[in-house]
C-alpha cells in the first residue's frame, strides 16, 4: 500500500508503479483539482491506482474512508509542478501577467491578492521574513503598501515589478529574480504549507506499517528544517533533560533515517532539470512498535 501525497501531473507515481507488484495499491493525493485531472489522464488505466482530491495533511481521514489500515511507503514532493507554474493561470510565476491568486486549491480562501492588499505593513513584513527568509522584509513591505495605496495589486507581474523596483541593483541576486522570496512567502501563507506539513509529520508515525518508508523532497530551508527536526525526534529514544537520573518520558524510537544528511541532486540531474537545484530529499523507515 503506497501513497503519492503530491501527485501533480503523475510523474513520480508513474515511476513508483513501475516497481510495484500487481497486487499493490497506489493512492494518489493532491489538493489541486487540475493535478487530479492531469494525473487521471496519465494513470487511470492502471487498476492499482486510486486518485483522491485531498491535502496530504488529511491522509488519516482518506485512509479511514478507503478502509486502509496502514501504508508501506509514502512520497511527498513539496515543490511546485511545472503545470502550476506555467499553465495554471494562478500567478505562481512572477514572469506572467496573471491574477495574483496563488491558491493550490481554487476553492479555498484567501487569495494572494487579498493578503497582499489587506495585511498591515508589520504583518507583511513578518510574512516576508518568516516564510521568505527575506532580509529586506521591512523596505519591501513598505514598498508594497505604498504601491497598493495608489492602486490595488492584482497581478503577479505587477507585484514582481514593485519588488524589483524597491530592490537596489547592488542587492539584486544574480541567479534569481529579486521577487523570488516574496512569492515564496506569499504562496506559503496562502496555502498554509507549513501548517499542513506540521500536521502531516505529527500524524504519520501512527499511519505507517513497520518497515514502511517516508520520502520527503523539499525545496527551501523552512520545509527541510521541519522535516529534519521531526525525523531526528522520531529517531531518539529518551528525550528527558540531561540532568534526569532516570528516564521519565518512556519514549522509544519510531523511525530510523536512511541518510543522516539530506540527499541533493547531482550536477547531471540539475543540468537536465534546473528546478531540481534546490531539492533536498530525506528518507526515514518506520520501526516496529
Amino acid at each position: 500500500m503506497y501513497v503519492d501525497g503530491t501527485v501533480g501531473s503523475g510523474g513520480h507515481s508513474s515511476e513508483i508503479l513501475s516497481y510495484l507488484p500487481e497486487k499493490s495499491r497506489l493512492i494518489c493525493l493532491d489538493r489541486d483539482p487540475d493535478a487530479i485531472r492531469l494525473s487521471h489522464e496519465r494513470l487511470s488505466s492502471d487498476h492499482r491506482v486510486q486518485l483522491v482530491q485531498a491535502n496530504f495533511a488529511n491522509l488519516g481521514r482518506v485512509m479511514q474512508e478507503l478502509a486502509i489500515d496502514s501504508i508501506d511507503g509514502i512520497l511527498l514532493d513539496l515543490g511546485m509542478s511545472s503545470y502550476q507554474i506555467e499553465k495554471s493561470g494562478r500567478g505562481f510565476s512572477f514572469n506572467r501577467e496573471e491574477p495574483l491568486d496563488m491558491r493550490m486549491n481554487p476553492d479555498h480562501k484567501p487569495t494572494g491578492e487579498h493578503l497582499i492588499n489587506t495585511l498591515p505593513v508589520k504583518s507583511l513584513q513578518a510574512l516576508l521574513r518568516e516564510y521568505g527568509e527575506e532580509r529586506r522584509a521591512k523596505p519591501l513591505a513598505r514598498a508594497i503598501v505604498r504601491a497598493r495605496d495608489k492602486n490595488p495589486i492584482k497581478t503577479a507581474a505587477g507585484l514582481a515589478q514593485i519588488i524589483e523596483g524597491a530592490t537596489p541593483k547592488s542587492r539584486q541576486p544574480w541567479k534569481r529574480h529579486p521577487a523570488t522570496k516574496t512569492f515564496q512567502a506569499l504562496r506559503i501563507a496562502v496555502n498554509k504549507e507549513m501548517d499542513n506539513l506540521e500536521t502531516f509529520l505529527r500524524k504519520i508515525p501512527a499511519l505507517m506499517a513497520a518497515g514502511g518508508r517516508l520520502v520527503v523532497i523539499s525545496y527551501h530551508s523552512l520545509e527541510d528544517r521541519q522535516v529534519k527536526k521531526a525525523m531526528v525526534h522520531w529517531e531518539k529514544a529518551c528525550i528527558c533533560p540531561p540532568d534526569f537520573p532516570v528516564c521519565a518520558c518512556d519514549k522509544s524510537p519510531t523511525f530510523t533515517r536512511l541518510f543522516k544528511k539530506g540527499q541533493k541532486p547531482e550536477q547531471a540531474e540539475i543540468h537536465n532539470n534546473p528546478r531540481a537545484r534546490s531539492a533536498i530529499m530525506r528518507v526515514a523507515e518506520r520501526m516496529s512498535s
